[in-house]
């Protein structure tokens, strides 16, 4: 042990998943934060807007928090932020960019006045002090501009994080990852590195964002109408390719959707969006254009519902709606579990007569992630002692481990975990010491944690089988049912049959009624008996299980 000391690293979120990245580094009395990110929902999660990590350990810790140090500005990194600040006072560090996103979505939350924002150039070479950690950040190549990974001196020893990165030679922003920082890292001998991995899967190198703006350059040539680029609200370099490759071919530039519109604004004022001159309008003056002269770039390329394509899509936007001649390059691969959502689009589209390009037909999106050789390349660089894979799901993180494997990393040093688990350091050996409160809260509308599992539970069966309303009034005294039955069903059965089995079941629940006599005496034993009743008499006709809600009235 080095010093009596030990390090533990925690994930929040971002170990064993995609999103909700949130690492904590712990050293005696001090404790430090890397990113804050939501999660997006799955299908099935019905109603549910994000996906947070749980907070309690940092809420039961706050004290000891001494900074948090943000990577880069996509949401699954920063999306966060506002709900961790409303638990934890700490300097908050970012590049310039990545700022400029967090202020807009604080100031968004209403959290903006509590924020202590401070600015980190790479460039600069700055150590920061955070408690015991000395933090300095690298800049890396990703699939938005001022992206870093951190190297944090800790008690026990040095630890590098990657953040996101790729080794991309021709970024769109003309900024490489720092390979000769990263090399200087690995003269250090640091104790661990924490490397992204989602995209392990895939052999050789990531394709540079170059590749993209030749599928656009192709498209733009060929569109007899307008073309309609929808990406991610926070993919800045893939609109800076839009606007590039839009003025080439003559065409104007209106981006469409509320959070792209922000990170555009906030980019343009900081630098980091260029715009050729008038190629840049906004969507008013592009519906004055001939449709050869438009690209809309819009948000909806994971086939959100609520997003500007599928409104699109279902012919709901009040200012865009498909017209002959139209092209829709969709900007992105789906995401594991919204590949059925982004297929529906795609099929809504063509039958609205737009000609659709995505990725199982050309080159519209590469990954921000690194590859085979490139995680080959990071770990030859920094040499650790310990790895800890982070930024996928299982299968990723064991594909990793086979890759460090190849590169001379023994077993026992090949750190494989779940969020929530405390991996502790000493300098010469890696534990696994317990877990701290860990898991999901659901964002759902404006409610924050009330919809658990079991609420979703019960929105899947409403969804599958519909509900029924059984509305009875029994006397108070005796018991006895003075009106009703009426069943009242939504989403249940067609309406013609449904009315006739309502009916049905109508019928014999007033005969059961009838023939008990009366009720068990109070409300909660009459609403207890009828639910049996008809939750009984409606499986068996039809195998269905509606959510049965009786309401009984006492008289």
């Amino acid at each position: 042990m080095t010093n009596g000391h030990h390090l533990d690293v925690i994930f929040l979120g971002g170990l064993g998943e995609v999103g909700k990245n949130l690492l904590v580094l712990a050293c005696g009395e001090d404790l430090i934060v890397i990113d804050a990110g939501i999660g997006f929902p799955e299908e099935e999660m019905l109603g549910v807007d994000l996906l947070l990590p749980d907070l309690t350990y940092l809420r039961e810790n706050a004290h000891r928090v001494r900074g948090i140090f943000i990577t880069h500005g996509h949401e699954d990194h920063i999306g966060a932020l506002a709900y961790l600040l409303e638990v934890v006072q700490a300097p908050v560090y970012s590049t310039l960019l990545t700022q400029g996103l967090l202020k807009a979505r604080l100031r968004e939350r209403k959290v903006l006045d509590r924020a202590d924002l401070r600015l980190i150039v790479p460039e600069e070479d700055p150590r920061i002090r955070a408690g015991c950690f000395t933090v300095e950040c690298f800049r890396v190549s990703h699939s938005i501009p001022d992206a870093v990974g951190f190297a944090i001196e800790t008690p026990v020893g040095l630890v590098v994080h990657t953040g996101d990165f790729k080794f991309d030679q021709t970024p769109v922003d003309g900024r490489l990852t720092d390979m000769g920082k990263l090399a200087e890292l690995g003269r250090r001998q640091p104790l661990l590195l924490i490397s992204d991995c989602v995209h392990v899967e895939m052999p050789g190198a990531t394709p540079s964002e170059r590749v993209v703006e030749q599928t656009f350059d192709d498209v733009m040539r060929r569109a007899p109408g307008r073309v309609i680029v929808a990406t991610f609200a926070s993919a800045l370099s893939r609109v800076q390719q839009v606007l590039t490759t839009a003025h080439r071919h003559g065409r104007r530039v209106a981006c469409v959707g509320r959070s792209l519109q922000s990170n555009v604004r906030v980019a343009l004022e900081l630098g980091y969006l260029d715009p050729p001159d008038g190629t840049l309008i906004r969507a008013a003056q592009a519906a004055k254009l001939s449709p050869e002269q438009v690209v809309y770039v819009c948000t909806g390329s994971q086939g959100e519902p609520m997003a500007v394509l599928s409104r699109i899509a279902r012919g709901e936007h009040r200012e865009i709606s498909i017209q002959p001649g139209d092209t829709v390059v969709i900007s992105a691969t789906p995401i594991p579990g919204n590949e059925a959502a982004v297929y529906r689009l795609i099929d809504r589209l063509f039958q609205q007569g737009a000609d659709v390009v995505y990725s199982a037909r050309a080159a519209v999106h590469v990954s921000g992630h690194a590859s085979q050789d490139e995680l080959r390349m990071m770990l030859n660089l920094v040499r650790p002692r310990f790895v800890l894979p982070y930024h996928g799901e299982p299968r990723h993180l064991h594909l990793y481990a086979d890759l460090a494997r190849e590169v001379g990393i023994p077993d026992d040093r090949i750190m494989i975990g779940k969020v929530g688990e405390v991996f502790r350091f000493d300098g010469e050996t890696a534990t696994v010491a317990g877990r701290v409160p860990s898991g999901t809260v659901y964002v759902d509308g404006l409610s924050l944690g009330e919809a658990g599992d079991s609420t979703l539970v019960e929105r899947r069966l409403l969804a599958r089988d519909g509900v029924l309303l059984v509305v009875v009034t029994i006397d108070r005294a005796s018991g006895h049912v003075v009106a009703g039955p009426e069943i009242i069903g939504r989403g249940f059965l067609p309406d013609g049959v449904g009315a006739l089995f309502l009916s049905a079941a109508r019928e014999h629940l007033s005969r059961a009624l009838g023939q008990n006599g009366h009720t068990h005496h109070g409300r909660l034993a009459a609403t207890r008996t009828i639910q049996e009743m008809v939750q009984s008499f409606v499986y068996q006709q039809t195998r269905r299980r509606p959510v049965i809600l009786p309401l009984v009235m006492e008289v």
